[in-house]
Formats: C-alpha cells, sequence, structure tokens
C-alpha cells in the first residue's frame, strides 16, 4: 500500500469522524435535510467572500461560508415561525434559492477560477495528497489532512465540553431555557460547526459524502443504541468502517471514491436497519412473532380451561378442532400445540389436551386479569 492511499484512507477517516459528531445532534433534533442545505448554501458565502479578496486561498472564504450557514438556518426558522410553511418546506425553499444565486454569480463573473459546482459537490479525494504543505523545504503532509484533523478537533472539544448542555437542550430544549442553558445559543454555534464542517471538507470530499458521513453513521448509531454518548462513539467507528471499506470498495471498482465512500455509508446504514438488536426489522418481526405466538398460548389456555369441565371437553379440546374453534389454520393449531407442550403449559394423550398446573395458573391470571 502507497503512501498515497495510506493518506486518502486517514483524511476520509477524519472527515467521516468530524461529520459525525454534529451529525449526531442533527439527527437527534430531526434536522438531518438541514445538513444538505447547508452544505449547498455554503457555496454563496464562498462566492462572496473571493468577490470581495480575490483569492480562493483566503480564511474569509472560510468565515463567509460559516456566515451563510447561520444565514441558512435563520431564514428557514423565520419561514417556518409564520406558521405557513412546515420546516422542510422551508427548507426546501430556501437551499435551492441560495444555491442557484450562488450558481449564476459563479457562471457570470467566475468563470475563468477554478471554483465550479461540480468540485464543490463531488470532490476528489484522490487528489488530496497532491496538495501538500512544505515549510522551509520540508514536506509536511496533504493539506486536507491539516484541514480535516482541525476540524474533527474543533468538533471534539465543542461536544466535550458543551455535553451536558448540548444533552438538555436536544431532549428538552425548554427545560434548558429555564435552567439558564441557552438553547438558541447553542443551536446556532451548532449550525456553524456544521457550516464549517461542511466547508472544510469540501475541497477533499465534496458536499455529497459530506451529508453522507454527517447523517448516515448517527442515524444507523441511533437504531443502535439510546445512550448518546454511545451513539457519538458508535457514528465516529461507523464513519470511519464507511470510509476505508468504501476506498477499498473503489480500489476494486475502480469507481468514484467519494461515491463509493457514500454508497457504505448507505450500506451501513441498511446493514444496521436490518440487524440493529432492538430496533432492526429483523428484531421487529422476530418481537412480532413472538407476541403472536404469546397471545395464541394464551388463548389456548384459556380455551382449554374454559371446557375442561364442560359436557363437550372431549371434542373442544382435541387438536383436530382447535382451527374450527379457535379460527387458527391447522399448520398454526399444530404449532402452538407443540410450543405449548414444549414450555409445559399443555399435555396431549391421544389427540385431546389438558393443562398442566403452569398452564392452569397462566388462564387463571388472564381471567382474573
Amino acid at each position: 500500500m502507497s503512501s498515497a492511499q495510506i493518506e486518502i484512507q486517514i483524511i476520509a477517516s477524519l472527515v467521516a469522524v468530524a461529520c459525525a459528531l454534529p451529525g449526531v445532534f442533527l439527527v437527534l433534533r430531526r434536522m438531518a435535510m438541514m445538513s444538505d442545505a447547508i452544505s449547498h448554501t455554503v457555496l454563496l458565502g464562498i462566492v462572496i467572500a473571493f468577490f470581495m479578496t480575490k483569492s480562493i486561498t483566503s480564511p474569509l472564504l472560510l468565515i463567509g461560508a460559516a456566515l451563510m450557514g447561520v444565514i441558512t438556518v435563520s431564514l428557514v426558522e423565520l419561514l417556518n415561525r409564520t406558521g405557513l410553511v412546515r420546516e422542510d418546506a422551508a427548507i426546501g425553499l430556501v437551499f435551492p434559492a441560495i444555491f442557484s444565486i450562488a450558481v449564476i454569480l459563479i457562471s457570470r463573473f467566475a468563470g475563468d477560477v477554478h471554483l465550479d459546482t461540480d468540485a464543490v459537490l463531488l470532490g476528489e479525494l484522490a487528489f488530496a495528497p497532491f496538495n501538500r504543505v512544505k515549510l522551509f523545504g520540508l514536506d509536511f503532509g496533504p493539506e486536507a489532512l491539516y484541514t480535516s484533523g482541525g476540524i474533527l478537533m474543533l468538533n471534539l472539544i465543542f461536544v466535550i465540553v458543551f455535553y451536558k448542555e448540548l444533552k438538555l437542550a436536544t431532549f428538552d430544549p425548554a427545560l434548558a431555557a429555564a435552567l439558564g442553558f441557552l438553547p438558541t445559543v447553542l443551536h446556532y454555534a451548532l449550525m456553524t460547526l456544521v457550516s464549517l464542517t461542511a466547508v472544510g471538507s469540501f475541497d477533499a470530499v465534496g458536499s455529497v459524502l459530506v451529508v453522507a458521513f454527517m447523517i448516515a453513521p448517527p442515524a444507523a448509531a441511533y437504531l443502535l443504541t439510546d445512550r448518546l454518548s454511545r451513539m457519538l462513539i458508535y457514528s465516529a467507528l461507523i464513519g470511519i468502517f464507511s470510509a476505508l471499506s468504501g476506498y477499498w470498495l473503489a480500489y476494486l471498482l475502480d469507481a468514484s471514491i467519494a461515491g463509493s465512500m457514500a454508497t457504505m455509508t448507505g450500506a451501513s446504514f441498511l446493514l444496521s436497519y436490518l440487524l440493529a438488536p432492538e430496533r432492526g426489522l429483523f428484531a421487529q418481526a422476530r418481537r412480532r412473532q413472538n407476541q403472536r405466538i404469546e397471545f395464541a398460548l394464551t388463548m389456548l389456555t384459556m380455551h382449554i380451561a374454559n371446557h375442561t369441565a364442560a359436557q363437550e371437553a372431549e371434542i373442544e379440546n382435541e387438536v383436530i378442532h382447535l382451527n374450527e374453534h379457535l379460527k387458527w389454520t391447522p399448520q398454526f393449531a399444530m404449532e402452538i400445540v407443540g410450543i405449548a407442550e414444549r414450555t409445559g403449559l399443555v399435555l396431549q394423550r391421544e389427540g385431546l389436551l389438558s393443562l398442566t398446573e403452569g398452564g392452569l395458573k397462566r388462564a387463571n391470571q388472564e381471567f382474573s386479569s
């Protein structure tokens, strides 16, 4: 494995973790689409800052992008507070308008400058190792390595320092306001971090992968745990896994690195969606099946108990008549009887069912309730 391959994977992993940390709070606040909006609208901030500085390397581009991200959030909330449109509609109104303005300005006034929408949207990790930091004739590695590492440290420090405040403001903003935690200030600080993270990752990975890293790993982690601390850790690990596996998928298929990594974030979410121990699709199906069986066992014990002393007991409690009296299919009736026998609820002698002590206790509990 070459040094360039190692550097690409390290940069992608740093970007993945940097995006996952604020992404957790976006997912919990049900603001996932805000990341997509910000990742597009910051382009206008970059364009305006470029027109002011005439330089694509000026730090003012980062500041302009962050401010435009905050403006985007403010406009969305302003529309939402009117009560005339919902938040999703407000996002759909604001971000295309701002993004289209940026595209028009670039195509009209910056056509001869290396500042194009394709580069911003798609990015290209394969080129990241070529843009290097050199001081005093020494090579200190790719510039994207320091950019992504710096953003990661900023996000990590913010989450650690304001962890309790973020947790309370996310789950109970009214209580946070009552306790003087200024949830509105925290909200805009978080949106500013999202903007900085998005624009800081553009050059290396593009906005498509930024959105994928910011939403898919936290969404997958949300299915795996109910604890915020674990969700942060799981989302970071899922992001790293998606970055590394996506790189090697691109290597094997000779495909886009950013596209392959975004694909793996989707695959990671799909695995969590299917296999999560509590919220996964298979777990839910298994739980529904168990509930169906438990309900059927209760019906069976109550049916046998209700007809044990009756004159028609021999008919009512025969296995072959269960499907008729309980409206079950013959296959399901045999399945439930087998489970009831294995769990010690009923006994079967010559096709006639009777309750064990455990089965009678279960039936009596249902009758008394």
